[in-house]
């Protein structure tokens, strides 16, 4: 009963997984859309997408290796369908510099190493172990995909903006990492579950960053607006129409 209760459950929280896990692969959209509105990703970094492309892309190899795994293949098929949209938006508007670290980033992760990694769990790995090979190599990269956002912390702190902070998906991947340590916690998957916990703690980090300087933000908006004196009567009627405007948007 015990054990049909824990598959119970995981099957619960694999589904739950999927559904956030989707909603996480759709969560740059916004940031997207932007760079597709302003025809340039300049600002935005490429190396999440990519490292995001190479996770799901071996959690897919993992999933096929090992036995009872339909959760972990369904979503990371989509995953992979979707990153590889992002990046070819992506290459369609990169600055030439950024394009051509993208297109080695590629080459490098996602067909070089992947092909690589294949070669050897194939020839130089016997079957009994290339589940728990591969199962280690996507810890690792789990992680990296989790610590990819930090580099857009670090833009955050330095320019204390937190517009290139996207952070619908700090929050989505939380909720990911939390839905996906309980599926592997189990399903007695490590290989699964100890990742999530960082990334987690990661995702915390993010949203609490974008708090701190969002509310910062909005206090310099708000001092500048209030300490600034307009010298002719042109200036008073543009303060105006701003204050009209302002109004205006905080009741939609």
């Amino acid at each position: 009963m015990g054990h049909l209760s824990a598959h119970l459950l995981a099957f619960i929280f694999g589904l739950l997984g999927n559904i956030v896990s989707f909603l996480v692969f759709l969560a740059p959209l916004p940031t997207f859309y932007t760079i597709f509105k302003r025809k340039s990703s300049e600002g935005y970094h490429s190396i999440p997408y990519v490292i995001a492309l190479c996770s799901a892309m071996l959690l897919l190899y993992y999933g096929f290796l090992k036995s009872k795994a339909i959760l972990i293949i369904t979503i990371n098929s989509i995953g992979c369908v979707i990153e590889i949209t992002y990046l070819i938006l992506y290459l369609i508007f990169a600055p030439k510099k950024e394009k051509r670290l993208t297109i080695k980033l590629i080459l490098l992760f996602n067909i070089g190493a992947f092909c690589l990694l294949m070669l050897v769990i194939n020839f130089l790995v016997k079957p009994p172990q290339r589940v728990t090979a591969v199962g280690w190599v996507c810890a690792a990269y789990n992680l990296a995909v989790f610590a990819a956002p930090l580099s857009i912390m670090r833009t955050v702190m330095k320019t204390k903006s937190v517009e290139y902070m996207p952070v619908s998906l700090s929050f989505f991947l939380t909720l990911c990492a939390t839905s996906w340590f309980f599926y592997g916690f189990f399903v007695r998957d490590m290989f699964i579950a100890l990742p999530n916990v960082l990334g987690f703690l990661f995702g915390i980090a993010q949203m609490i960053l974008y708090l701190v300087y969002k509310s910062k933000q909005g206090k310099e908006l708000t001092n500048q607006k209030h300490n600034y004196e307009p010298e002719t009567n042109n200036e008073m009627k543009i303060l105006d129409i701003y204050e009209h405007n302002e109004s205006n948007d905080n009741n939609v």
